[in-house]
Parts: structure tokens; C-alpha cells; sequence
């Protein structure tokens, strides 16, 4: 935001920088006619020739980030194309299962007389981890966490993770984690690589209903991936 007494400068950067060179050229004039030193306007000038190297890179940018945009969005058309007929198939082939639907990230049938709501729980992660690179996990409710028994219209559940150094605090963001696993058994094995070992594996699950719908984020959950 131009500053009291700088309303002669143009907002709009294109006529910015036109107004610019025009001004310093008959600033440069002006100084030349008096016989004052042109090394007095040596700042005005280094100014100038950045603004003139910046801009036309901004702009350039903009121009670069505009296409690009425009086939990501072009990629995302294409790709849903795909995805809406196989998702039918999927949806109609018979031997498909509300689990199947569910890891697919697909709509879930609702087959039950009665809508299941939401998920208002969230599941806890117990994790034992005295085997070499694996994870035994086992979900229990927050609400009875002593029974292995799910929520009512719950499906199963979605498990992400994230590995990071034993030194290094755990993520809270879910953001931060990759999806690992959907499933509907109340507990299920993660693997990890020869390279994983010795590192943190950060856990964060939710609850799916029969609909497909998501429940809260549970709490994190580490483990030490054994080497």
C-alpha cells in the first residue's frame, strides 16, 4: 500500500514499471540540466535495473505456474474419466464386498434397514512390536477399550502412518501421514523394509461406517520399528 504522498505511483505493476523508467530517465534529465552528479541518483538506478530483472521473472512465473495449473486440471479431468467406469464395474460385479468398497475409497451400500450414522468414537491402536520389522496392531474402541467388538455400523477401519527418526518429535497433523491400510479385522500386520528399522512409526487410525463415512482421528500411537 502506497504511503501518504506516493498516490503518484501507479498500483498496477505493469504501469508501475513503464511510470518507473520514464521517471528515472527524466529524473537523470532533470539532474544533467542543474549539472548535479549523476552518481547521486546511483541507488534510484541499481533499484530500477532490479525492479526490471524481477518483474519480467514474476511475470514469466505467473505465466508458468497458469499453465501448469491448467494441466494439472486437464490430468484430473482425464483421470476421473477413467476412474467413473471402473468404479461402475466394481460397483455392480457381484462378488464385491462393502470392505472391498471401502479400501477402494468407493461409495459404500448401505444394506441395513436403518442408516448408520456417522462414527462419534474414535479407536485406539495397541501396537506390539517384538517382531523384526513388523507391527502386530490390534483396534479397539475409546469407549470399550477392554472388548474387541467395533461400534455399531462400523465397518473397519483406516489406519495411516509415517516413519521418522527415533529422535524426532511424532506429526498430530494427519496430513503428514500416508494411508497404509483399510480394514475390517480387529487386528492386522504391518510390514516394514530392511531400511526401516530403528525408526518411529507414527500411527493414526478412524473409524469408517457401513455408508463409507469417517469418524474422528484417533490419537497418535508410536512404536519403534525393531531392526
Amino acid at each position: 500500500m502506497a504511503r501518504s504522498g506516493e498516490h503518484y505511483m501507479p498500483r498496477p505493476d505493469g504501469d508501475f514499471s513503464a511510470w518507473a523508467q520514464h521517471y528515472y530517465d527524466a529524473v537523470s534529465k532533470f539532474y544533467e540540466s542543474q549539472g548535479f552528479d549523476q552518481d547521486l541518483l546511483a541507488a534510484l538506478k541499481k533499484a530500477l535495473d532490479t525492479w526490471k530483472a524481477q518483474y519480467p521473472a514474476h511475470v514469466a512465473a505467473q505465466q508458468r505456474a497458469e499453465g501448469a495449473r491448467q494441466a494439472k486440471d486437464a490430468a484430473r479431468a482425464a483421470l476421473e474419466k477413467e476412474v467413473r467406469p471402473v468404479t461402475n464395474f466394481v460397483q455392480g460385479w457381484p462378488k464385491t464386498t462393502n470392505a472391498d468398497r471401502a479400501e477402494m475409497g468407493i461409495t459404500v451400500r448401505d444394506t441395513s434397514p436403518t442408516p448408520a450414522p456417522a462414527p462419534s468414537s474414535r479407536p485406539l491402536a495397541l501396537v506390539e512390536s517384538g517382531q523384526r520389522l513388523t507391527h502386530q496392531l490390534r483396534l479397539v474402541d475409546e469407549s470399550t477399550p477392554t472388548r474387541r467388538a467395533r461400534p455399531a455400523g462400523v465397518l473397519g477401519a483406516e489406519v495411516w502412518v509415517k516413519l521418522v527418526d527415533a529422535d524426532q518429535p511424532a506429526p498430530t497433523d494427519p496430513a503428514a501421514l500416508t494411508f497404509l491400510t483399510m480394514t475390517t479385522r480387529p487386528s492386522f500386520r504391518a510390514e516394514f523394509k530392511a531400511g526401516e528399522g530403528g525408526k518411529t512409526a507414527v500411527y493414526m487410525a478412524r473409524w469408517v461406517s457401513t455408508r463409507g463415512e469417517k469418524g474422528p482421528w484417533s490419537e497418535v500411537t508410536t512404536a519403534t520399528v525393531a531392526a
